[in-house]
């Protein structure tokens, strides 16, 4: 199948939105902030970030047309961090590629890339919850770049409580 150039880039723009809001949720994190939990059957901080990395690493084997969800084994929470990049980084190079494409953009959008966004959330919930709060930004002006998939982001233009 071959993916249009610009569902390409839009795929793009999406997966570098959720490494911004990701890396905001995730950086300066406290130490124990991994295995908080707020009930008996939540999951923590950390097997959500887990979960996120294998969202992508299963985002890329469908886009590569040999479709393998696992469950990896989790890490700790800097091992998870770097994990989940690498994994965006993978799909974002892919996507870059003219590699044949066996996904449609619409269904990896509404399957592991809208699951991530919303574990992002979840994330940052968790972060107030954990008395460590990330403060708020008007995302429309946050300096989200195509191809920029990396923890190190940008400072945000402006952030508010």
């Amino acid at each position: 199948m071959k993916l249009d150039r610009s569902k390409r880039e839009f795929l793009r723009h999406i997966v570098s939105t959720v490494a911004y809001r990701g890396a905001k949720v995730i950086r300066n994190a406290p130490e124990t902030f991994g295995d908080f939990k707020i009930g008996e059957t939540t999951k923590t901080p950390l097997q959500i970030l887990s979960h996120m990395g294998d969202l992508f690493a299963w985002a890329l084997s469908q886009a590569e047309g040999n479709e393998i969800w696992e469950d990896s084994k989790t890490l700790d929470w800097n091992k998870e961090s770097e994990r989940f990049f690498n994994t965006i980084r993978e799909f974002d190079e892919y996507l870059v590629s003219d590699k044949p494409f066996y996904a449609p953009a619409d269904k990896l959008f509404q399957g592991p890339i809208a699951d991530a966004l919303t574990h992002v959330g979840q994330i940052a919930m968790l972060r107030r919850l954990a008395d460590s709060p990330i403060k708020g930004e008007n995302y429309f002006k946050a300096g989200v770049k195509i191809g920029h998939v990396s923890s190190e982001q940008e400072d945000p233009p402006y952030e508010f409580d």
